[in-house]
């Protein structure tokens, strides 16, 4: 039985009464050519992203471009006047540190810096402020050949001012200079050759490890520290110790001349002395500092610094350049050293 009166809740609808309802309108699968629409879609949306990408890329190679540009800019700005001195003054370049290729205090830097120094008009003399342990003795004897070169086309005067260290192939670059001030508690000497490196062919044979090092040439290895050393090569490098050894001594005494005391035991042997026992010896000449020697030996006292110095730029560029070439090769090799 129905009842006629029944009310239904309003927006109620029989089941019987519903008719489906279409899809087609809000289904977009359901329309021709969906699959072609959505595949424009996707590749206007790769293509995007793509150009996104492209541009960025282009951003930041030129970022880098003009970065370098700007390192390139202050490599060739770095420290050394800018313009020649017109008035009289007194020339100083630093050699601080080891001296070796690739440092502050290599023949590259210290030449370039004592060239501009003797150029100068206003230059009245030139002071090597040194401070260095020592390092290679061919980077030494390049600037020593340099400051003769230099003191006799400019017939200029040039000292060497030591505050802490003059050592080895920093006294090498002293002995070339008219006179030597010291401080009287300054390192000065050390003129001597050494060769020095690590042996761990003990250490392998307790752990249990071979080496195995492939040569064309029976001493291609020699100074490889996993091997041994034989006595004709530890007398060959002996031999050769010596021979640069003696160039050294060859050079102090032309340096320093009649001043030199070549008699005092031990004087080539390595051992360096306190400044004030230096000058007894012969191997400097007499007290004084930077500022002394301006006033009282050049006569003039004002001090330009002409010192070159390795900057960032410099340091960045053989980092990526053949720095890393070097880095290796360097450390394959052991030479000679004059510390």
């Amino acid at each position: 039985m129905t009842d006629s009166n029944r009310t239904e809740p309003e927006g109620f609808e029989p089941v019987d009464r519903v008719t489906p309802r279409s899809t087609s309108r809000s289904d977009p699968t359901q329309k021709p050519g969906w699959e072609r629409a959505t595949l424009e879609k996707l590749a206007f949306a790769s293509l995007r992203e793509q150009r996104s990408a492209r541009r960025w890329k282009t951003f930041v190679r030129l970022s880098w471009l003009v970065f370098f540009i700007f390192l390139v800019w202050f490599a060739m700005s770095r420290g050394t006047p800018t313009a020649a001195k017109t008035t009289s003054h007194t020339a100083v370049v630093e050699i601080k540190g080891e001296i070796a290729y690739g440092a502050d205090a290599s023949a590259e830097f210290v030449i370039a810096a004592m060239k501009n120094a003797f150029e100068d008009e206003g230059a009245k003399g030139v002071v090597l402020l040194i401070n260095s342990p020592g390092g290679s003795p061919v980077q030494a004897g390049i600037i020593n050949d340099e400051i003769r070169r230099l003191r006799a086309k400019y017939n200029k005067p040039v000292y060497a001012v030591v505050e802490e260290t003059c050592a080895s192939a920093a006294y090498y670059i002293a002995a070339a200079t008219d006179k030597i001030f010291v401080d009287k508690a300054s390192i000065v000497g050390s003129i001597g050759v050494l060769m020095d490196g690590f042996g761990f062919t003990g250490l392998m044979n307790k752990v249990g490890v071979e080496r195995r090092l492939l040569t064309a040439g029976e001493n291609k290895g020699f100074l490889d520290p996993f091997s041994p050393m034989s006595d004709a090569q530890r007398d060959h490098a002996q031999k050769m110790l010596e021979q640069i050894h003696a160039q050294f001594i060859d050079v102090v005494k032309k340096g320093r001349g009649d001043r030199l005391k070549t008699d005092t035991p031990g004087l080539f042997s390595g051992l360096f002395w306190s400044g004030q026992q230096a000058i007894e010896l012969g191997l400097a000449d007499q007290y004084g500092n930077v500022d002394y020697v301006a006033r009282e030996v050049i006569k003039a006292e004002e001090i330009v610094d002409y010192t070159r110095k390795d900057n960032v730029a410099e340091k960045l560029a053989r980092k990526f350049g053949a720095g890393i070439g070097d880095a290796s090769i360097r450390a394959l090799l052991t030479t000679p050293a004059i510390r």
